[in-house]
C-alpha cells in the first residue's frame, strides 16, 4: 500500500458502570501499522492552547442505524476466486463475521448485470416473454449467489436489498442495455456497440411504459425474490432502478419519476406486497426533490414506499427530503466510485460524504465494490476504488484506506444504534452514536494535518481528552 499521511486512530473511553470505570483502551491505525493497541496519552499544558470541544447530550437522538454494508459485484468475486482459500475466507471474515472486523449488516445487490459485472446479462433474455417463461438466475450461480452466501455463512442475520440497472433489453425502446453512445472510446475492450441514434436522454423514458411490459417487469421482479429465496438467498426490499435520471455506457435505463410512481403503485408495488418483499424509490442521483415528491405524492405509490435511497450523487436532495417526510426512513445506496487509485484523496472524500449523509439522517450506509483486481477496471473501462485490492500476478491482496474507514464505524456502531446531535466546535469533525448497550460511539476526522485535542464533555460525567493526530480518523467508545 501506497505511504500516506493518514492515521487512523481508535479510542476506546473510561465508560462508567454502576460506580466502576473499565479502562481506557485506545486502537491506532495508521499507514503501516493498521489497528494497534497504544498506550493512553495526556493533555499537557502547553498543548491546552489547541483544545476542541464536543459536548453529548445522549438524550438527543436522532435516526436509529439499520447498518453498512456494499455490494456484491461478480467483479469482487472473480478476484477473491484468485486467492487462496484461507485468504478468501480471511477477507469475507474481515468483511462479515459479527464483531471482528467491518461487521457488514446491510449489503446491496444488482437484479441482473450492473457495471461491475463481467459483462452484459439478464434473467429473461427471450424477447416477447411476457410470462416469463425463459427466467433464469443460472447466470448467477457462478459468482453473486456463492459471493452471498459466504458472506450469510459467517452471518446469517445479514440484510440484502436489491435493484436492477436495466431491465432486459427487449423492455427497453432502444433494445440495447446499454443508454450512451460511446464517443471517446479507443480501446475495442470497453465498447457497447450501442448507436449514437440510440440514446437515451435524461427526463425521458427509456421503458416501454405499456401495461403489457410494466405487468412483464413486476413478474420478473417477482421471479427473481422467489428464485433468490430458493437459492437461499432472501432479499428484503427492492429499488426499482439504479440511477433513473442517468443515461449511461454500461447496463441503465432512463425513467421519469412520474413513470417510476405508476410502475410502483400499478405494478410492482402490489406483486412485491404478495410476496412480503418492501419497496423502496430510488436511487436518487440528483440535487432535485421534487423527483421524490413525484413519488411520495402519488396516490397509488405512496402506500407502497418504505423508504428513499439516495446515491452519493443525490446527496443535495437528502436534507428537503428529509425536512419535508420527518418519518421517513432513508438511506445511502453507494459510496462514490473513486478512481482506482484508492489514495488518500478518495479516503479524505468518502469522510465527507459519510458525515453529511449521516448528519442528513440516512440509517443504512452502503460503500460500492468491496474487492477488484488492482486498477479497478470494469468491464466498460471506469477505474474505481474498492475495500480490498486483489494482485492477480502475486496472488495476494491488500486493504485500502477506505476498508479501515468503514471499519472503524461499522465495528463500533451496532445495528440499533442512535445518532447523537452534538454542540460545540468538534462537532464539525465527528459523528456520534449512542449504540443499544448504553455506550457511546465517537468518530472523529482530522484532515488538516494539525495535531489538536478533543475535549468530550457529557452532563456528569468527568471531561475525556483524546489527542487526534494530524491526519487522522479516529473514534472513541465511551
Amino acid at each position: 500500500m501506497r505511504k500516506s499521511l493518514l492515521i487512523v486512530s481508535i479510542t476506546t473511553l473510561s465508560m462508567l458502570v454502576g460506580c466502576s470505570k473499565v479502562s481506557r483502551v485506545h486502537i491506532c491505525t495508521t499507514a503501516d501499522s493498521p489497528w494497534q493497541s497504544i498506550a493512553d496519552t495526556t493533555l499537557q499544558n502547553s498543548q491546552a492552547a489547541d483544545v476542541l470541544t464536543l459536548h453529548i447530550d445522549s438524550g438527543d437522538t436522532c435516526q436509529v442505524i439499520e447498518g453498512f454494508g456494499a455490494c456484491f459485484n461478480e467483479l469482487g468475486w472473480d478476484a477473491l476466486a484468485l486467492l487462496s482459500d484461507t485468504d478468501r475466507q480471511n477477507i469475507l471474515s474481515e468483511l462479515f463475521l459479527p464483531d471482528h472486523g467491518a461487521n457488514f449488516t446491510v449489503c446491496r445487490m444488482p437484479i441482473g448485470a450492473n457495471d461491475f459485472s463481467r459483462d452484459w446479462y439478464s434473467y429473461a433474455e427471450t424477447p416477447g416473454d411476457f410470462a416469463m417463461q425463459h427466467f433464469s438466475i443460472d447466470h448467477d450461480r457462478e459468482t453473486l449467489i456463492p459471493f452471498i452466501l459466504s458472506a450469510q455463512k459467517l452471518n446469517p442475520q445479514l440484510s440484502i436489498w436489491a435493484s436492477p440497472w436495466c431491465p432486459p433489453a427487449w423492455m427497453k425502446l432502444n433494445g440495447h442495455y446499454a443508454s450512451r453512445y460511446q464517443r471517446n472510446c479507443r480501446d475495442d475492450r470497453f465498447r457497447n456497440g450501442l448507436l449514437e441514434s440510440q440514446e437515451g436522454h435524461e427526463g425521458s423514458d427509456m421503458f416501454r411504459m405499456d401495461s403489457l411490459h410494466l405487468q412483464a417487469y413486476a413478474t420478473y421482479f417477482q421471479k427473481f425474490i422467489r428464485a433468490y429465496r430458493d437459492a437461499g438467498i432472501d432479499i428484503f426490499a427492492v429499488m426499482p432502478q439504479n440511477e433513473f435520471n442517468s443515461a449511461q455506457v454500461f447496463p441503465s435505463c432512463v425513467w421519469t419519476a412520474r413513470s417510476l410512481a405508476r410502475f410502483v403503485g400499478q405494478y410492482l408495488g402490489p406483486v412485491m406486497e404478495q410476496e412480503g418483499v418492501e419497496v423502496m424509490f430510488g436511487t436518487v442521483e440528483r440535487a432535485n426533490a421534487l423527483l421524490v415528491d413525484t413519488v411520495l405524492q402519488d396516490v397509488h405509490a405512496k402506500k407502497y414506499i418504505s423508504g428513499v435511497g439516495f446515491q452519493w450523487a443525490g446527496r443535495g436532495a437528502i436534507a428537503t427530503v428529509r425536512t419535508q417526510y420527518p418519518h421517513m426512513r432513508l438511506l445511502q445506496t453507494e459510496q462514490e466510485c473513486g478512481d482506482g487509485k484508492n489514495d488518500r484523496k478518495g479516503l479524505v472524500h468518502s469522510w465527507n460524504l459519510l458525515k453529511h449523509f449521516i448528519d442528513n439522517g440516512v440509517s443504512v450506509y452502503d460503500y460500492w465494490n468491496m474487492a477488484l483486481l488492482e486498477g479497478g477496471v470494469s468491464r466498460w473501462g471506469w477505474a474505481q476504488n474498492s475495500l480490498v485490492v486483489v494482485d492477480s500476478v502475486n496472488h495476494s491482496y491488500r486493504w485500502t484506506p477506505e476498508f479501515y474507514l468503514m471499519k472503524h464505524v461499522s465495528h463500533f456502531v451496532v445495528p440499533g444504534a442512535r445518532y447523537i446531535r452534538t454542540s460545540g466546535d468538534g462537532t464539525s469533525l465527528s459523528l456520534t452514536f449512542l449504540n443499544p448497550d448504553g455506550r457511546i460511539a465517537v468518530v472523529m476526522a482530522e484532515l488538516e494535518g494539525r495535531d489538536r485535542w478533543i475535549r468530550i464533555t457529557r452532563s456528569g460525567m468527568e471531561d475525556e481528552y483524546v489527542f487526534l493526530r494530524g491526519n487522522s480518523l479516529n473514534t472513541v467508545l465511551l
